[in-house]
């Protein structure tokens, strides 16, 4: 359960943060201004940094026995955010970035004496003198490869969490140890804290991660990839942080590449990023976000398929993808393709058309949600036949929270009240998972029924609603691949094919649970007082019954 604490914790201290921090940006200088590199159009706070890495790093301090190498890289983070904040609001020369990088990397690797010890191809193991100064410089590649691929809402932190997964997997796969429990709660606590973020990033986005965002995910996604190939499980291919780290890595050698083609300076900031040359395409922005992201999700996944597999397979998979990826578009480019020809509407989109526009289909869908999801809340929390204390600790805490922004804030709109939500679905899921569906054979043959038509009702809001509070997202196309992606692999181990499930219905739940914050705010107190309710009665069952 510690694991999903801090994911959860990371979330909710990143979901009440970054709302403050875009208060405050103009008051201390970070924001980012438009310019003809950018691509929004307005000023948009670059706080959103500041959420993340606190959000991450709380559980991680919480949660895990500090040793040389922990205390490295709290520091190294730490100075990151520093160094990163102080150029999103004073606009640092690269030289300058520079010292920070260098300055985290090495206390990890000389303090922390992690560095990597084995190359592709290469049998015979790195001297320390060799080992420790590519390792510095291969981070310092890897924290830049992902501060540059911040250019679209949503690209950075998708492209993290789907590095941040794979790593988090492969390690689960290990056998019970420090280093593998390390790995995993690192990855959930910062996989917590960016979709925290993302709740605020996805276009249009209300606040931008800056530099201390992105700095920070390179670093923790170079920094695990190296402890995940020299310490948790030494026997994995050395090419394999090729996959992990994906197209960011190519993206930004291919960037330098163009530069020095051309004679420009190697750290100025052009737009020939992938993402870049998409747009100029004619995708718009979602499809732009998806594509790399596609890209990213074939790698990963390819990583978690092959990971013992020949060094020469591995690069080859990497070099194939990097290579359709660029010669899709240099074709496109030359070819002067564009993505876009204005077209008519077809008959099915008019039929289509004409069943979203009935009112039973807007109305019947969001009232079934407002309807099961709290209902769900209270039988769960009711039928529970045993709490885990530390569930019932943290629902005692919660459960007055929520009860204060109830009644004292009365804003419905309560970005806690949202978070202190999503905790208590995460406790519900977990309750009904273990505790409920073993108990009573009919809830257990109803369940997948239940989640089914829930599901599906979801699906027709989010799509087809005419209301615009609530959009689809790339966040949204990402979120659906890494379910369907764990419950698949989950599903293949025996002793943990419970998880796979339980991760599908909480994300139901979640989703259920922002549409009834964003789409349904009249109907919000039929969900507001069984979340509450279900709060007290877990934390009487874990404390005192």
């Amino acid at each position: 359960m510690s694991f999903l604490f801090a994911l959860l914790t990371a979330l909710v201290i990143s979901m009440a943060i970054i709302p403050v921090m875009i208060r405050l940006a103009p008051r201390i200088g970070m924001v980012d201004q438009p310019d003809p590199r950018k691509v929004h159009a307005v000023p948009i706070a670059r706080t959103g940094g500041i959420g993340i890495v606190l959000g991450a790093l709380v559980p991680i301090a919480l949660w895990l026995p500090m040793n040389d190498l922990l205390y490295a890289y709290l520091f190294g983070s730490l100075v990151l955010l520093a160094f990163g904040a102080w150029d999103d609001a004073c606009e640092l020369g690269h030289y300058v970035k520079f010292v920070g990088q260098f300055l985290a990397v090495i206390v990890v690797v000389y303090y922390g004496d992690l560095y990597v010890t084995h190359l592709p191809f290469l049998d015979a193991e790195l001297d320390a003198a060799i080992g420790k100064p590519f390792t510095v410089f291969a981070m310092v590649g890897v924290i830049n490869a992902l501060n540059h691929s911040d250019g679209l809402d949503g690209l950075a932190g998708g492209m993290s969490l789907l590095c941040l997964s794979a790593i988090a997997y492969l390690a689960y796969l290990v056998d019970e140890g420090a280093a593998r429990n390390i790995t995993i709660l690192i990855a959930l606590a910062t996989i917590g804290g960016v979709f925290g973020f993302l709740r605020y990033n996805t276009h249009p986005a209300r606040v931008f991660m800056g530099d201390g965002g992105s700095q920070f995910l390179g670093f923790t996604s170079g920094f695990l990839t190296v402890y995940l190939v020299e310490q948790v499980n030494p026997v994995l291919s050395p090419a394999l942080p090729a996959l992990i780290l994906g197209l960011p890595i190519i993206d930004i050698l291919a960037v330098f590449a163009q530069r020095i083609y051309h004679g420009m300076n190697w750290f100025r900031a052009s737009k020939n990023h992938i993402h870049h040359r998409l747009l100029q395409l004619g995708f718009d922005h979602y499809e732009a976000v998806v594509i790399i992201y596609s890209v990213q999700i074939v790698l990963v996944a390819c990583a978690i398929m092959f990971p013992y597999e020949p060094d020469l397979l591995i690069l080859a998979i990497y070099a194939v993808a990097s290579a359709a990826i660029f010669g899709f578009l240099i074709v496109a480019e030359r070819g002067r393709w564009r993505a876009h020809n204005s077209k008519n509407d077809s008959k099915l989109t008019a039929v289509i058309q004409a069943v979203k526009n009935h009112k039973l289909f807007e109305t019947l869908p969001i009232t079934l949600v407002t309807v099961s999801i709290p209902l769900l809340f209270v039988i769960v929390s009711v039928l529970a036949n045993n709490v885990p204390r530390d569930i019932g600790i943290v629902s005692a805490v919660l459960a007055p929270l929520f009860l204060v922004y109830m009644f004292l804030r009365g804003r419905d709109d309560s970005i806690v009240m949202q978070a202190v939500s999503y905790v208590a679905a995460a406790f519900v899921v977990y309750l009904e998972t273990k505790y409920v569906g073993s108990w009573t054979s009919f809830l257990n043959t109803m369940e997948p029924f239940y989640f089914s038509v829930l599901a599906v009702a979801i699906g027709i809001i989010v799509r087809y609603s005419r209301k615009t509070e609530f959009k689809t997202t790339p966040l949204d196309y990402l979120v659906i691949f890494m379910v369907l992606f764990a419950g698949f692999l989950l599903h293949n181990l025996p002793d943990k094919a419970y998880l796979g499930p339980m991760v599908i219905k909480l994300v139901i739940l979640f989703y259920g649970s922002e549409l009834i914050f964003t789409y349904a705010r009249n109907k919000q107190q039929v969900f507001n007082f069984p979340v509450l309710m279900s709060l007290f009665i877990i934390a009487f069952k874990g404390l005192i019954y």
